[in-house]
């Protein structure tokens, strides 16, 4: 996993959550462990797209459950 893509995902994470960044691990599941809504995934998928050129297919979104999830989809559609 590219870390300085994680770093800036988790950032991006952290700040959309309004979470201190060492909370947004790998592992942690964007719903059930850090608390974020459909209106959050939304705006974060909106802010992702937006920063690293990248089109969010809706079909990935569900799939998208953990932040290391969300670096992978990154890393492979960038």
């Amino acid at each position: 996993m590219d870390m300085n893509l994680f770093n800036n995902v988790a950032g991006m994470i952290a700040k959309q959550l309004k979470l201190d960044v060492s909370e947004v691990t790998a592992e942690k599941r964007l719903i059930e462990d850090l608390r974020a809504d459909s209106a959050n995934v939304m705006v974060m998928i909106m802010d992702l797209e937006d920063n690293f050129g990248i089109m969010v297919e809706d079909t990935a979104i569900t799939e998208l459950k953990t932040v290391g999830d969300v670096v992978d989809y990154i890393e492979k559609h960038r």
